[in-house]
């Protein structure tokens, strides 16, 4: 049977996913949010 707690003890990350994880919070990323509320203030100034 595995050891759930053993394996998590061994795991180690990639560097690829620490360096993606690292450029994606460094992205200034727009969401549906974002979005929305530029168009709010679109129609808004209109």
């Amino acid at each position: 049977m595995i050891d759930f707690e053993e394996e998590l003890a061994k795991f180690k990350p990639s560097k690829e996913v620490g360096q993606a994880e690292e450029t994606i919070i460094n992205m200034e990323l727009r969401d549906m949010t974002d979005i929305m509320l530029e168009i709010l203030e679109k129609k808004e100034q209109q």
